[in-house]
């Protein structure tokens, strides 16, 4: 975009080029100024793992079936003892105002009309509890352990108080590499985007590092949380934790036998470490090692209901959906994060029908091919 173009503004209406979902992708450069697309679209480092995660998907193919009745098909399913109409959650997206005004606000609304889960992140540009009393009635909160511990449980007990049902931790993203090309175009963090959950919290000030020891290990990662701090916080809450940020079947299952009530699969959309594996790669490993019975979610590339159809068939039983959440948000707001949700749905539907599933459970038991 040249210095003469200027950015549009949110749209009140949903662009008549737009034929999927992934079409948000394409016309959001025109909504999110440069710097900010850079670090949304952005991985970590020189985004090895973000291109993973999507050329993943197109090692599947999926086989059509025929003369299939599925004229009573749904999308609907069960987790945590609760009812969902479809798979396809909103992740945790840090900082919404970078796409919109009003940021997560405009989400959490959408997530309620499409009869999606929201999941609010710790480092939102809205309050929990200014998202919580949008109305949307299937709400998550996705926590960030804070420096003091007293911190981190006052986080918990707000959401417990806003209505939240579901806690969703993120364990792995203590520190991570910025993506290459959001210091290339000299992002940085506009004054109106706030992290407003924890900005009145008290932050321990950085300890001194004696001259043989890491700015790494005996640095940043000094207060990063252990196996100790999550079982404190299970202890702590009568609501389900689920884990966020597993790649690794051996920590899937221990998290399982600590009390974990679900996991994500994810590497965050590659914004943790550069050059981990696709997280698509992983889920199915990670889904023999905890079984058929236990909530495993996933995040990390989804472009299309197609990419839905293939993670669920590796073992996810729900999505979560990120940057195209966040695209959506900067072109139409609301209506287009509703839209491409619904977008996302049709299109999982249309994958169903064409290979005769019926159900998600159809789905799962799908033996998807090597491309």
């Amino acid at each position: 975009m040249s210095e003469k173009q200027q950015l549009l503004s949110p749209l009140n209406y949903i662009p008549a080029d737009i034929q999927s979902a992934q079409d948000y992708e394409y016309l959001a450069r025109r909504f999110i100024a440069a710097p900010n697309y850079e670090y949304i679209a952005g991985g970590s480092g020189r985004d090895q793992t973000l291109a993973s995660n999507l050329a993943a998907f197109n090692k599947w193919a999926v086989c059509p079936r025929i003369l299939c009745d599925v004229t009573k098909g749904h999308t609907g399913f069960n987790l945590l003892n609760r009812e969902y109409a479809h798979p396809i959650f909103l992740a945790p997206v840090a900082y919404q105002k970078l796409a919109h005004p009003l940021g997560e606000i405009e989400s959490a609304r959408a997530a309620e009309a499409m009869q999606s889960c929201f999941i609010s992140s710790t480092l939102a540009t809205q309050s929990l509890e200014t998202i919580a009393a949008t109305g949307a009635e299937a709400k998550w909160f996705q926590l960030y352990f804070q420096p003091k511990l007293e911190a981190t449980l006052d986080l918990v007990r707000r959401a417990e108080t806003a209505g939240y049902s579901a806690l969703v931790v993120t364990v792995d993203a203590s520190i991570r590499m910025p993506s290459l090309g959001a210091l290339r175009a000299q992002f940085k963090m506009p004054d109106e985007c706030v992290a407003v959950n924890v900005q009145h919290y008290e932050i321990n000030p950085s300890a001194e590092i004696a001259a043989n020891e890491s700015r790494i290990f005996q640095g940043a990662m000094r207060e990063a949380p252990t196996w100790a701090d999550l079982e404190w916080l299970i202890s702590e809450t009568n609501l389900p934790v689920i884990v966020k940020g597993v790649l690794h079947p051996v920590d899937a299952l221990k998290l399982k036998n600590v009390g974990a009530a679900g996991i994500v699969v994810s590497n965050h959309g590659g914004r943790s470490l550069d050059g981990a594996p696709a997280s698509l790669d992983c889920l199915a490993a990670i889904r023999a090692a905890v079984g058929d019975d236990y909530p495993v979610l996933f995040d990390s590339g989804i472009r299309s209901g197609l990419d839905i159809f293939k993670a669920i068939a590796l073992g996810a039983d729900a999505v979560l959906i990120g940057r195209l959440q966040v695209y959506a948000l900067s072109v139409a707001g609301a209506l287009g994060v509703a839209h491409m949700l619904r977008l996302l749905r049709e299109e999982l539907e249309l994958c169903m029908a064409q290979t005769g599933c019926a159900t998600l459970d159809d789905i799962r038991n799908t033996r998807l091919q090597s491309a």
